[in-house]
Parts: structure tokens; C-alpha cells; sequence
């Protein structure tokens, strides 16, 4: 043992006073060593791989440009759908871009209607921009609203957005090029959050998906790795789509597709998922703690519904091939799944039986490992991928709680998924009606 950490063990030892303590802080850092530091390396390693291969490239010019259909699922939006529309229309990619707004539940959600009937394409102004709105009358839920744009579409490449999100005017172009390559059947869009300083839940919540969302599968998609192809910004090659049926219902129906999709990788084993950091969308994030803890609820719980009822017996190494499976169960099943209940049980314990003493230097500990790992996330992101530096490096301000933010998602991860557990959640999902999930097979 080095003389710093003899010295170190000494101090906690001082501080501690029983055996017991001890195990019960050796108990958390190899967890840590074993499973957060090598992703967290894995991840800076396909971003520097990245970064590297960006700076080096030569842009190229193709002539690849085929017809995106653009799926808008729509409910209760209202007017802000037609920043949407708009977003969409100025698109500088020069092919031809059908925009499909599905309106669901028309009967009862007559603002989002009009305000997409008065939306006008001007043809001079827009050429090569097709505006074909769907009204589905009864409530279907999203994946409903999906497929039924699906099967309306005539463009090659498909994009399922949300009526509540805008696009950088290049999203488009960026998305397309990846698809060149006829062994991508999906391309993951990044998402940023729009009212970034609306409160201080929306402010965290932009750096969590600056740090943890869109640098995350920048690492990721080096290694062919990216575990969700949002269902706010997706897009898919049709002909791939059709294949596999569409969208699924329940709910969650984004990381459904995702892991469908890669049931294939094991039987044509040049099929990839990229990440396109260039395809920007900007959308608005729950504004207060309730309203985020309720969202998370949702998200969380369908992790577990998914990954231990749904696909259970599809997450094996004949399908996923080896790489693909071993992912999933380190982020999916470690990550997701267990390392939430471990920290939760791990945080009660440290409460109740550590003293005070002991406690506080325990997760002052804990708090500056998480801290370092964060800063150097955030210096990563910065110098490397950021397409917007003077905008977030405003967030640094808000590097040093984000530790404590992260132990709060986890935390509540727990509870998400023991509503999912004994209350079975994803029947609960505003995401689709009652009566839709009760014609479903149940899992």
C-alpha cells in the first residue's frame, strides 16, 4: 500500500472506529473501479477518437439526396407546432422534405389542428416542401400516431420528431449524409433543452444532456454502442422500418425500436447506429421539480419494463452479437437497473447508522471523486464536442451540484422502477389511452 494511502486508511480509520465502517466504504469504490470508471474512459476514448478523425477529415460532397418524410407526432401542443413546421421548411438540405403532422385525438385537441391547418408552405418561398397533416379523430397514442404516419410516408428516410421541438436549419443534411452508407438502418439526432434558464430543474437538465446524453453517444457510436435513438429525434431507412413492422405498442417506444433494431446486428453484422452530434433539436424540458420527477418516473420505469418483461428473451448474445449484449448489460441491466437500488440502499444506510462525523467525511469523499469525473466530463465536452462553447460555458456554474443532481436521479431511479415493479407503471403511461394498453399483449 502507497504512504498516501496508509494514510489515508489511518485517517478513516481515526474517524470510523469499527471494522464495520470500513467495509461498508470499500463496498461503494469498487463498484466505482470495476464499472463507472471504465465506461467513463470509453467514452472519452471514442470521443478523442472522434474529435481526432473530425479534425482530419476532408469535407465531401455527395449527390445522395433522398426524400425525408418527417413524422410530427402531435397532441397538445397548440401554436408550438408551427415553429416545428417552420424549423422544418428552412431546412437548407436541397432535396425534397414531406412533413406529416399527426394530430391525435383531433376531436378534442382542436388548437393543435387549426394551428397546423393555417400553417402555410409557400412554394416560392419553400420549394421542395410538402406539407401532408393527418387527423386521427379518436385517441391512439403515440405509437399510433407513428405508424399511421408510416404508412402515409413515400420518402426513403423517415424522421419521428416531436410537435414540441425545433431544428437547426442544417439537422436535415447532417442526418441524411450518415444513410449514404446502406448498412445504417437508424441514425440517433441530438437534443438540446430549449428553456435552459427557465428554473433551476431546466438549467441541470441542459447540462445532463450536454454531458450525459449528447457527448455520451458521441463516445459511444465510436464503438458502434449508442443505446437509444431518441423517440423526440430519430430517424430510420423506411424500407428497414417496414421490415420489422413499425413501432411497437406499450410505451417507451424509442428504446423498443432500439433494441428490435439490433436484434438484427448478430445476423448481418455490418449494421451500425451512428450518432449525428451536427443534428441539432432544441426542445423544452419539464420547468419545475414535480413535473421532472413525474417524467423520470415514466422514463425509468420503462427501462425495467422493457428490459426485464419485454425483451427478456430477445437480450442474448445470438442476437445482439457480443459487443451489442455486453453493453446492455452493463448499461442496461448494471447501470439502469441495479447500480440505483445500490446507491439508494447504500445513501439510506450511510443515513441511519453512520455518526455524523463519519458521514459527512464519507460523502465529502464520495462528492469530490464524482466532482473530479465531472469536470473533466465538462472540459471534454468543451474543448472537443461543444457546437455552442460560449453558450455552455455558462453551465459550468452548475458543475458543482451536479453530483448531488445525479444522486437524486438515481435515487428516484429506485423508486421508478419499484412502481414499475409491484404497480406495473407503463400501464399508467400518458403515452397511449387505457383502452389502447389493454388490447396489447401483456408482458
Amino acid at each position: 500500500m502507497s504512504p498516501l494511502m496508509e494514510q489515508l486508511y489511518s485517517m478513516l480509520s481515526a474517524i470510523m472506529g469499527t471494522d464495520g465502517l470500513s467495509r461498508l466504504f470499500y463496498m461503494l469504490f469498487p463498484l466505482f473501479l470495476v464499472f463507472e470508471l471504465p465506461l467513463t474512459i470509453m467514452v472519452l476514448l471514442g470521443v478523442l477518437r472522434w474529435f481526432a478523425r473530425r479534425r482530419s477529415s476532408v469535407p465531401k460532397t455527395s449527390l445522395y439526396r433522398p426524400k425525408v418524410s418527417c413524422i410530427i407526432t402531435c397532441y397538445s401542443e397548440g401554436m408550438d407546432v408551427q415553429a416545428t413546421l417552420l424549423s422544418l421548411c428552412e431546412q437548407t438540405y436541397p432535396g425534397h422534405i414531406e412533413m406529416i403532422p399527426v394530430v391525435d385525438g383531433a376531436t378534442v385537441n382542436q388548437p393543435t389542428l387549426s394551428a397546423v391547418r393555417r400553417f402555410n408552405v409557400d412554394p416560392l418561398l419553400y420549394p421542395r416542401r410538402h406539407l401532408r397533416p393527418i387527423a386521427k379523430w379518436q385517441r391512439g397514442g403515440r405509437v399510433s400516431s407513428l405508424n399511421a404516419g408510416l404508412s402515409h410516408a413515400s420518402g426513403e428516410i423517415v424522421m419521428a420528431l416531436d410537435g414540441d421541438t425545433s431544428f437547426d436549419n442544417n439537422m436535415v443534411s447532417a442526418i441524411v449524409r450518415n444513410f449514404e452508407d446502406p448498412s445504417v438502418p437508424a441514425v440517433a439526432g441530438s437534443l438540446r433543452v430549449r428553456n435552459v434558464w427557465g428554473s433551476w430543474v431546466t438549467a441541470m437538465q441542459a447540462l445532463e444532456y450536454v454531458l450525459s446524453i449528447h457527448m455520451s453517444k458521441i463516445g459511444l457510436a465510436e464503438w458502434n454502442l449508442v443505446n437509444n435513438v431518441s423517440g423526440a429525434f430519430g430517424a430510420f431507412r423506411r424500407s428497414f422500418l417496414v421490415k420489422i413492422g413499425g413501432w411497437n405498442t406499450h410505451t417507451a417506444e424509442d428504446l423498443d425500436l432500439t433494441l428490435r433494431i439490433k436484434s438484427y446486428f448478430k445476423r448481418h453484422g455490418d449494421l451500425r447506429i451512428p450518432f449525428e452530434p451536427e443534428a441539432i433539436g432544441h426542445t423544452d424540458a419539464p420547468a419545475t421539480l414535480s413535473q421532472f420527477l413525474m417524467q423520470r418516473l415514466r422514463w425509468d420505469g420503462d427501462l425495467f419494463f422493457l428490459y426485464v418483461r419485454k425483451h427478456n428473451h430477445n437480450i442474448n448474445p445470438d442476437l445482439l452479437g457480443w459487443p451489442t449484449f455486453l453493453m446492455i448489460l452493463l448499461s442496461g441491466f448494471f447501470f439502469q437497473l441495479v447500480l440505483p437500488f445500490i446507491i439508494f440502499i447504500y445513501t439510506l444506510l450511510a443515513l441511519f447508522i453512520l455518526p455524523g462525523k463519519t458521514l459527512l467525511f464519507l460523502f465529502a469523499l464520495i462528492y469530490l471523486l464524482y466532482l473530479m469525473i465531472t469536470l473533466l466530463l465538462f472540459g471534454a465536452m468543451l474543448s472537443m464536442v461543444s457546437d455552442r462553447p460560449r453558450q455552455d460555458v455558462t453551465l459550468g456554474l452548475l458543475v458543482p451540484v451536479f453530483p448531488l443532481f445525479m444522486l437524486l436521479i438515481r435515487c428516484w431511479s429506485a423508486v421508478a422502477m419499484l412502481n414499475e415493479m409491484f404497480r406495473r407503471g407503463h400501464e399508467e403511461t400518458s403515452m397511449a389511452p387505457w383502452w389502447v394498453l389493454k388490447r396489447a399483449t401483456r408482458f
